[in-house]
């Protein structure tokens, strides 16, 4: 082993990437595998927005890997059950005896305005970005349990975590992963596990079927153009590494060349009354109180409106 090779932060680590056939989840594949990881490369090879499947793109990115020197195996089961799920872990088992992280990446977009949303495009959402990642992590907490390690990535957005237009399905989704990704960073720490969100601004087939009909919101998909899935990898591969063995319970972003960490919801402002509040009460001194720091009906283009850089 050369002296490059000995500083791999992956080095001998078994990680399980789900959606790892395109986009962010397949740079994340590639570079954990080149900094030494051995990959389990799950991807339905559905359409974006989960129809269907192919075996092509998992496959794909592990005869990538395989070609570069490095260690994979292909999954094509579905996140959004739990046999799916366990299959997932089991082959990372099965091909290399451990798993050491989960990188909850998979997803699909069914954007609809919402008194158009119906409850499938609702629940399929929900079915793929929450309880799949609910049901792979679940899978591997067991293991980690056991061998008192492991980590977890998950991947959120910031149309949970700030707002966008129609997409309450994978808005809702995004958020129910923070929370997902918090509860197991308190109840899996005591055994050296950890969790933590990023939320990506990244091109992908995924962001490419989001409507762009004003000029403001053309303007914003080609800002995004700009920002490649190469970019999100990093982070990725380093919080899943020993790197980063004191973070846990964070959520981060990364938008070209710059990583944010994103504030939590905590209480900043409160009001009192001794005697108990009235809705009368409430009718003349809540909103004076409190309106200063109400938080504005932003979208994330409206948060995030300067060029990438």
């Amino acid at each position: 082993m050369s002296a490059d090779e000995s500083k791999r932060c992956l080095e001998g680590r078994a990680l399980v990437i789900t959606g790892a056939g395109r986009g962010i989840g397949r740079d994340i594949a590639l570079l954990a595998a080149a900094q030494g990881a051995k990959v389990v490369v799950n991807d339905l090879g559905g359409a974006a927005d989960g129809t269907g499947s192919d075996a092509g793109p998992a496959q794909q990115v592990v005869t990538e890997i395989v070609d570069g020197g490095g260690e994979a195996v292909a999954s094509t089961a579905s996140v959004a059950g739990p046999d799916g799920a366990e299959s997932i872990v089991q082959s990372a088992l099965d091909a290399f005896g451990r798993i050491d992280c989960v990188v909850n990446n998979a997803g699909i977009l069914r954007d609809k305005i919402f008194h158009q949303m119906t409850p499938e495009d609702f629940e399929q959402v929900i079915n793929v970005h929450l309880l799949g990642s609910f049901y792979v992590a679940q899978a591997a907490a067991r293991h980690f349990r056991k061998q008192e390690s492991g980590t977890y990535v998950h991947f959120t957005s910031t149309s949970g975590l700030i707002g966008n237009v129609g997409q309450a399905n994978y808005s809702a989704a995004k958020m129910g992963v923070v929370g997902l990704s918090k509860s197991i960073a308190l109840d899996m720490q005591r055994f050296g596990v950890r969790s933590n969100c990023i939320a990506p601004f990244a091109w992908s087939r995924l962001i490419g079927t989001i409507p762009a009909e004003t000029e403001s919101e053309k303007a914003r998909v080609e800002r995004v153009k700009q920002m490649a899935p190469s970019k999100i990898a990093p982070l990725a591969v380093y919080l899943a590494s020993p790197l980063s063995d004191g973070i846990t319970g964070q959520i981060f972003g990364v938008r070209m060349n710059e990583i944010y960490l994103f504030s939590q919801p905590r209480p900043i402002r409160s009001i009192h009354d001794s005697d108990g509040w009235t809705i009368d009460g409430l009718a003349e001194r809540l909103e004076p109180a409190l309106r200063t720091s109400f938080t504005p009906n932003e979208r994330t283009g409206d948060v995030f409106s300067w060029d990438p850089v």
